[in-house]
């Protein structure tokens, strides 16, 4: 049984010659290599949500809370769309970097440039399905009035670049592939400059508000793009020139890959815009409220989601070399290392709560809601951090349909029944609660899951 889950090579012309580089990490420390590689990731993830962070701080300076709002249920759209693309770029994870630590460098290239165009396709399509149906989405979300029209305009603007962030994230996913963490962090963090240095300008100089906001990010977006194909086709000749017959070839590979990983991510914002339409009951105070929580949980745990997506490149390299001992520690080291970022993580938001709460002028409902989750909700986020680990393993392993249906399972079980009888009980905290709390058992489950599913795999390659 072939562990990696990939067919044999087709017919095809033969590849230039490229040099092999070592995997880097079927040897060495498994710890460090977790640690290099989210520490690097985590860098660039917290210069994105910074970039996020800053978008609705210079929008809070306006003082008008339904551009906070505006902002929280077109987030809920876009956090949609950027979740196809991780999931795309989870994929890209799980076929490159076992290729890799086969040593199969032809495989790689033609699978990184299929992978790329497959990306973009997918993205055209998301984009062309929610153009026409922007405002209706808003509506169910709980939008209405002024608050509709503010974030319908925000998110027409915004929407259209996906493909651009989508060919991004797909690059940054090779270099994480090869082991180059740092050329990863730097696309991210180039967007994140540009997007955090665009705000100011845009939103309160030009003073063109939430628009301005939305133009900053998709500058933004083609800042990352250039600078992410620029790093794979120039720095590591990681993609061959895209072939018709291969990509034929290669089309069901991919979406055996692609299609639960998307589907695996999706649930989460599906989730998440159930939350919204719940909080959106009680008042625009305590959807915006919801916003700065969502925009202040990723820079807080950017660690735990840079895990998620280092985690995947070791494990697919020791699989692709059969050390599956290698492999068991990468996940057990990845749990452990989840939990010290959650504690690390609640320490800062439990201090950093009130000063949040001044700095983006919340008051009431959103008020309580940034205090409550930040100095009681945030230590459970170690049950998400497990499930996004698992998640990656999974995905990696050759099983993302079990990510698909762990994820699904918290997004509607773990989530409906607890939200809304949260509601019922405490209002827009109770929500918070539910939300939280739903993680709990489908992070443990996973975890059960996922070990399992390593020994299955170690146990076929042995017989």
């Amino acid at each position: 049984m072939s562990v990696s889950a990939l067919p044999s090579e087709p017919a095809a012309p033969a590849p230039q010659a490229v040099s092999t580089p070592p995997p880097r990490f079927v040897t060495g420390s498994i710890p460090r290599h977790i640690l290099v590689m989210t520490g690097t990731s985590a860098v660039g993830l917290m210069a994105i949500f910074a970039g996020d962070f800053a978008n609705i701080l210079f929008l809070a300076l306006l003082g008008d809370v339904e551009v906070l709002a505006a902002v929280g249920y077109a987030s809920s759209i876009l956090f949609f769309t950027v979740s196809v693309g991780i999931g795309l770029a989870i994929a890209t994870t799980s076929l490159v970097a076992p290729a890799l630590g086969a040593g199969e460098m032809a495989r790689a290239r033609r699978l990184s440039a299929h992978l790329h165009v497959a990306s973009v396709v997918v993205a055209i399509v998301v984009v062309a399905a929610l153009w026409p149906s922007l405002r209706s989405l808003l509506a169910w979300l709980g939008a209405g009035g002024r608050t509709l029209e503010l974030a319908h305009g925000y998110a027409r603007i915004v929407i259209p670049s996906l493909p651009l962030l989508v060919l991004a994230m797909c690059s940054s996913a090779v270099l994480r592939s090869v082991g180059d963490p740092r050329r990863a962090m730097t696309i991210t963090l180039s967007g994140a400059v540009v997007n955090t240095a665009l705000d100011p300008v845009f939103i309160l100089w030009l003073g063109f508000g939430i628009d301005g906001a939305a133009a900053a990010s998709v500058i933004a977006r083609i800042v990352v793009a250039i600078v992410g194909l620029r790093a794979v086709i120039a720095v590591h000749d990681l993609m061959a020139r895209p072939a018709w017959s291969l990509i034929e070839h290669d089309a069901p590979l991919i979406a055996r890959f692609a299609v639960p990983a998307v589907l695996a991510n999706v649930a989460t914002p599906v989730s998440n815009a159930f939350v919204t339409m719940t909080i959106a009951r009680f008042s625009d105070s305590a959807v915006a409220g919801w916003a700065v929580v969502g925009r202040v949980t990723p820079v807080a745990f950017a660690a735990i989601f840079a895990l998620s997506g280092s985690i995947g490149p070791i494990i697919g390299q020791n699989l692709g070399a059969r050390a599956f001992m290698r492999v068991r520690r990468s996940l057990t080291e990845g749990l452990r290392a989840a939990a010290y970022f959650t504690v690390a993580a609640w320490a800062v938001l439990a201090l950093a709560a009130p000063a949040l709460v001044e700095l983006f002028g919340a008051t009431g409902e959103g008020a309580d809601l940034i205090l409550f989750y930040c100095r009681w909700m945030s230590p459970l986020f170690v049950f998400f951090g497990t499930l996004f680990v698992s998640n990656a393993a999974c995905n990696t392993l050759g099983r993302p349909h079990y990510a698909t249906a762990l994820n699904w399972g918290r997004a509607t079980l773990g989530t409906l029944p607890f939200t809304a009888l949260g509601a019922l009980w405490a209002g827009p905290k109770g929500v918070s609660v539910g939300y939280m709390a739903g993680g709990i058992v489908f992070g443990l489950v996973a975890v059960t899951v996922t070990y399992r599913l390593v020994g299955k795999l170690e146990a076929a390659d042995r017989s």
